[in-house]
């Protein structure tokens, strides 16, 4: 009996234990549909508000102030403080003194250090010189600020970049240049400006040896909504122009910015492929605006020989100097535009997008020889 009642309790209780996990469940399943309700209820019942400045704690229009804008002169001192901290020093001494056959001396090794050149230096002070035997000058001041002068007007030509084809042509600006000077990411830089201003922009891409510039450039038509035309690997460039060219006729783009494959200035067999360039992208329904040549900053008097080259075998209308925030010889634009004739007409001033800007002689020289 004892041993029958024990059975019977035994089931029991195990039978207890397997329902419980299922009489949990449930209970805890009604509560999360009855907790479900009551949120649900509460979200319908909340009022939808139409104030989203309200809502979102967004200022009203009348509120929201204008980002305060920086002058460009400013920002232009400041990406350069590179080459200004590099001369400061010896400014401040020629200012604190008076003009002396010494101050002539320091002057000189001043602006060559500074990348000016030794011809364009000694142009320079040879009419300062006159300057001050005219004008009667007498101070390291008076002396700095007909320094001023003088670059300015050195720096005064024409610099404009240009859109002005004949009737019917399309607008092609090539971009050239030796290795590793950053032609491609100026082009995009190029493009993305043309493009925000409401141009159709075609990307050529033109350098067809290095494997990666094709890719490159695409990555930036895409991000400037730009066209984009390229040629199979090791394809011959010119072919690669010419067609981007007639695409960008028959889509009726504003302009045609046509990528090169970097070359060293002095392999002639190159530089002769980079004139079939030149000559084939001036074919109709082509017209070749501008050829800029991109020049690093940093590699200083090199910059001419370079320029020479290729200005004797593209015909280059400008030049595009990168990378001028990293250098402490900014000089080099005197002596490009001094020697050569050729106007500077893009500095890199960062990585930026917007980082490519106008050269502004005004704002140069006084980025560099300013007062403090």
């Amino acid at each position: 009996m004892n041993t029958s009642l024990l059975i019977v309790v035994f089931l029991v209780v195990m039978l207890s234990l397997a329902v419980l996990p299922w009489i949990h469940r449930a209970w805890t399943t009604r509560k999360t549909s009855e907790n479900d309700v009551e949120v649900g209820l509460e979200i319908e019942e909340e009022p939808i508000s139409t104030d989203i400045g309200e809502k979102t704690h967004l200022p009203s229009p009348e509120t929201m102030q204008a980002p305060e804008e920086v002058a460009p002169a400013a920002s232009v001192r400041e990406k350069l403080s590179k080459a200004r901290t590099a001369i400061s020093g010896r400014l401040k001494g020629i200012k604190g003194g008076s003009i002396s056959p010494s101050m002539w001396e320091e002057l000189e090794e001043l602006l060559i250090s500074a990348d000016v050149g030794v011809e364009t230096t000694l142009d320079v002070v040879n009419r300062l010189r006159e300057t001050a035997r005219v004008e009667k000058l007498e101070t390291g001041t008076e002396l700095l600020d007909a320094l001023k002068r003088h670059m300015k007007e050195d720096l005064s030509c024409e610099r404009e970049l240009s859109l002005t084809a004949s009737e019917g042509s399309v607008p092609v600006w090539l971009f050239v240049g030796v290795n590793g000077v950053g032609k491609t990411t100026s082009i995009g830089k190029v493009a993305r400006r043309l493009t925000d201003e409401g141009s159709g922009v075609l990307l050529a891409a033109g350098d067809t040896f290095r494997a990666a510039a094709a890719e490159q450039l695409e990555k930036w038509a895409l991000l400037c909504d730009a066209d984009f035309v390229r040629g199979s690997e090791g394809a011959d460039p010119s072919s690669v122009i010419f067609d981007a060219v007639e695409a960008a006729k028959a889509r009726k783009v504003d302009v045609v910015l046509g990528d090169t494959a970097g070359r060293l200035h002095n392999k002639v067999n190159l530089m002769q492929e980079l004139t079939k360039v030149r000559r084939v992208a001036d074919r109709e329904p082509g017209q070749v605006c501008e050829v800029l040549l991109v020049i690093d900053a940093t590699t200083g008097q090199n910059g001419l020989s370079q320029a020479q080259e290729f200005t004797e075998a593209a015909g280059v209308t400008g030049i595009v100097l990168t990378k001028l925030d990293g250098s402490a010889k900014g000089g080099i634009v005197f002596a490009i535009e001094k020697e050569l004739g050729l106007p500077v007409k893009l500095i890199g001033l960062g990585e930026g997008d917007g980082d490519l800007v106008d050269f502004d002689p005004e704002q140069f020289v006084e980025a560099i020889f300013g007062d403090d």
